[in-house]
C-alpha cells in the first residue's frame, strides 16, 4: 500500500483527467491564448512544475481537450445507424447523437467551438471539424436527392442554420435541469424537420 512517502509531492489527488477538465474550464472562462501555465496552476493549486508530470504543456492539454471533443463526434459517423438506412433517418440519428456528445462532452465541445486557429493543434482541429461538418452536409444532400427533404431551400443554407442551431446549445444549456438531452434532441429534429406550425 502506498504511504505518505512514496507519494510524489506537488500532485494532491489529480491525474491526468483531473487536470485536463479544470484546464477546459480555465479556457473556456480566459481563452486559451490568455491563459498562462502560471494561471492553470493557481486555478489547480499545485506547481507549474507539477502540471508537467502530467503533460509535456499547455499545448498538450489543448490537443487532449480536442481530441476528446472530436474523437466523440467522429465516432457517432462509423455507426451502423449513420452508415446504412434512409438518408432522412441517418442524418436523424447524427444529429440526436451529436446535442448527446456535446451535452456529455459540453466543456470540450465548447472550447473546440470557440477555437481561432491560432495554433497549428487548432487549425487541425478545425480542419477535422470541417470534414465532420462536410459528412453531415453530404447526408442533407442525399435526403434532398432522395425526396425525404424538401429541395426548395439551398441545402447549405440548410446546414448552416441546423449547425448553428446545434453549435449554439453550448452558449445556453445547462446540464442537470429540467430540459433533458433526450428532451432537447427531441425538440430540434421536430423543429428542424417538422417546422413550427401546428399540424393540419
Amino acid at each position: 500500500m502506498p504511504t505518505e512517502t512514496t507519494t510524489k509531492r506537488g500532485r494532491p489527488g489529480y491525474d491526468q483527467q483531473s487536470v485536463l477538465r479544470i484546464a477546459v474550464d480555465v479556457f473556456n472562462r480566459h481563452g486559451y491564448d490568455a491563459t498562462s501555465m502560471g494561471i492553470l496552476a493557481e486555478n489547480l493549486g499545485i506547481s507549474k512544475s507539477a502540471i508537467y508530470h502530467h503533460v509535456p504543456s499547455k499545448g498538450d492539454l489543448l490537443k487532449l481537450a480536442l481530441d476528446h471533443a472530436l474523437g466523440g463526434l467522429e465516432a457517432i459517423l462509423e455507426e451502423p445507424a449513420a452508415t446504412s438506412g434512409p438518408a432522412d433517418a441517418r442524418l436523424e440519428f447524427v444529429l440526436r447523437q451529436t446535442i448527446a456528445v456535446l451535452v456529455d462532452r459540453l466543456p470540450f465541445v465548447t472550447l473546440l467551438l470557440r477555437l481561432r486557429g491560432n495554433t497549428e493543434i487548432e487549425r487541425d482541429a478545425l480542419e477535422r471539424r470541417r470534414a465532420f461538418d462536410h459528412r453531415v452536409a453530404e447526408l442533407i444532400s442525399a435526403a434532398r436527392e432522395d425526396g425525404s427533404l424538401r429541395q426548395d431551400i439551398d441545402p447549405r443554407t440548410v446546414t448552416r442554420l441546423l449547425f448553428g442551431t446545434v453549435n449554439s446549445i453550448v452558449e445556453w444549456y445547462k446540464p442537470g435541469g429540467s430540459l433533458s438531452p433526450e428532451k432537447l434532441a427531441d425538440d430540434l429534429i421536430t423543429m428542424a424537420f417538422d417546422g413550427l406550425h401546428t399540424a393540419v
